[in-house]
């Protein structure tokens, strides 16, 4: 059997957020629904500092390359119908 893992790395700006309360409630909020939407591991990776920035990084494993892809796709479709959150960039990188 073959295991696939995939990553994606999702760059945002939270629009609204004047301070690093506002950006984390926001990134915390999103990062709950796509772990238990998608099943997925899911963590805040980049620009913790900044409170209109950020990163965050998702990654799932199966034993189906293509289901894998679908589901990153999935999260990112969700992450960009975030009101609060403008999406910047996002790759994704399949293993």
């Amino acid at each position: 059997m073959k295991m696939h893992v995939g990553v994606a790395t999702v760059s945002l700006e939270v629009t609204d957020a004047l301070t690093l309360k506002d950006k984390r409630q926001v990134v915390r909020s999103l990062l709950a629904r796509i772990r238990n939407q998608f099943n997925v591991s899911a963590a805040e990776v980049g620009n913790l500092d900044a409170h209109t920035l950020t990163t965050l990084g998702i990654a799932a494993v199966a034993n189906d390359k293509a289901y894998v892809h679908g589901l990153l796709e999935k999260v990112v479709d969700l992450i960009e119908r975030e009101p609060r959150a403008l999406v910047l960039d996002y790759a994704t990188e399949l293993v």
